[in-house]
């Protein structure tokens, strides 16, 4: 009973957890809840939109340039190198989910995520962050369109979303990611868009999930991502 518990709490943990800044957050709320209306959704994909005649420069294997979702290099990683705990590296999607990667990937190429932190932990469950705010309810002001095909497995990189109430369409968060700290086929049903895979750092990853935590799953001391680059290697 005790373990059902928890593994619904934890799913509507995620479920509830969106790219919108918190004023637009209040306000999705309040209309779910009173006039049943939903999120005004941008007229174009902003992923696409100041990225269409990007080129791709290297230093030293670090991406500087902006990326288009339609000319995506086949190996693309991100690597996450969280303070005085180690570097996470995942591997990119570009197939399954070009347009989600291409924003996450130009995110991290401006320096969005230096210095924000994983602001939810919760263990054997997942590892989330990307919120500028570092509330759960912060981002960039969009959301990307939903690109639900890849499984969640350990090591699973995946966007974070508002519910289906106010999100019919399951897009997806313009900033925020979890980390799957185990197999999590029931987050499959819920529909989320898998973004990459884990291939180096799981010791850092599992350290991640045993961080103690306080009030709404937040570390207590601050998890940082030191910083964030995109690499082809």
């Amino acid at each position: 009973m005790t373990r059902t518990l928890v593994t619904l709490a934890a799913l509507a943990f995620v479920f509830g957890c969106g790219g919108q800044p918190t004023d637009q957050m209040t306000e999705m709320s309040a209309a779910s809840e009173t006039e049943g209306k939903t999120e005004a959704m941008p007229a174009e994909e902003p992923a696409d939109s100041t990225t269409a005649e990007a080129t791709e420069t290297e230093t030293e294997g670090v991406l500087e340039d902006t990326l288009a979702s339609d000319n995506l290099p086949e190996d693309l990683y991100i690597n996450i190198d969280v303070k005085d705990r180690g570097v996470i590296k995942v591997k990119f999607h570009t197939q399954d989910a070009p347009k989600n990667v291409t924003n996450v990937a130009n995110l991290a190429i401006k320096k969005f995520y230096d210095g924000l932190t994983f602001h939810r932990i919760i263990y054997g469950f997942v590892v989330q962050g990307g919120d500028p705010e570092g509330t759960g309810r912060g981002g960039p002001g969009y959301t990307v369109e939903a690109e639900i095909k890849r499984k969640h497995k350990k090591g699973s990189m995946a966007m974070a979303r508002t519910g289906d109430q106010v999100n019919p369409e399951r897009r997806s968060s313009g900033s925020q990611f979890y980390l799957c700290l185990e197999d999590l086929p029931q987050l499959d049903a819920g529909g989320y868009t898998v973004i990459g895979d884990l291939v180096e750092g799981m010791e850092v990853l599992e350290k991640l999930g045993q961080v103690k935590t306080g009030q709404m799953d937040k570390p207590v001391e601050s998890v940082i991502m030191e910083s964030v680059t995109v690499t082809t290697q």
